[in-house]
C-alpha cells in the first residue's frame, strides 16, 4: 500500500489576503439551554457567553418566546487576531409557549453569561386540590 499524498506548503500571505477581501459573514448560534418544569411553571437557563444586558433582547409574540443576543469577544490590547472562527457571535432561539403560561409575568435575569427565564403558569392552569364533601 503506498501513500501518494503530497504535503504542499501554502503561501500564508495569500490565504490571509483572500480572507481580508471577503466580508465576515454573520454567524448565528443556537444557545444551549436547560429547561425545568414544575407545577408552578417553567425555568429556562440559556448559555450566552460574552453577552451583556444591553445586547440582549427577550420578547414574546404570538405565543413564541424569542431570545436574541450579540456577544463581543474583546481582543486584548497589544495583540492582533490571527484567526477567529466567530468574532461577533449572534445568538438566537425561539420557543413555542403553551397558552397555560402567563407571558405577562415572565422574569428574566442575566448573570455571568447565563440567562435565567422564569415563566409561571396561569393560576387557572396550576394543579389544585378539589375539596370533596360527603353527604
Amino acid at each position: 500500500m503506498s501513500d501518494t499524498t503530497q504535503v504542499v506548503e501554502r503561501d500564508q500571505s495569500a490565504v490571509a489576503k483572500r480572507q481580508e477581501d471577503r466580508p465576515t459573514p454573520r454567524v448565528t448560534l443556537l444557545p444551549a439551554v436547560d429547561i425545568f418544569e414544575d407545577s408552578n411553571g417553567v425555568t429556562v437557563w440559556a448559555d450566552l457567553p460574552g453577552v451583556t444586558k444591553d445586547k440582549l433582547i427577550v420578547n414574546v409574540h404570538d405565543g413564541n418566546l424569542h431570545i436574541e443576543a450579540e456577544a463581543m469577544v474583546p481582543t486584548p490590547s497589544g495583540l492582533r487576531v490571527q484567526h477567529a472562527e466567530i468574532r461577533e457571535p449572534h445568538f438566537a432561539r425561539t420557543f413555542s409557549l403553551s397558552p397555560e403560561f402567563d407571558t405577562s409575568k415572565i422574569d428574566a435575569h442575566l448573570q455571568d453569561g447565563v440567562l435565567k427565564l422564569t415563566i409561571p403558569r396561569r393560576d387557572e392552569a396550576r394543579p389544585r386540590r378539589i375539596a370533596v364533601t360527603a353527604g
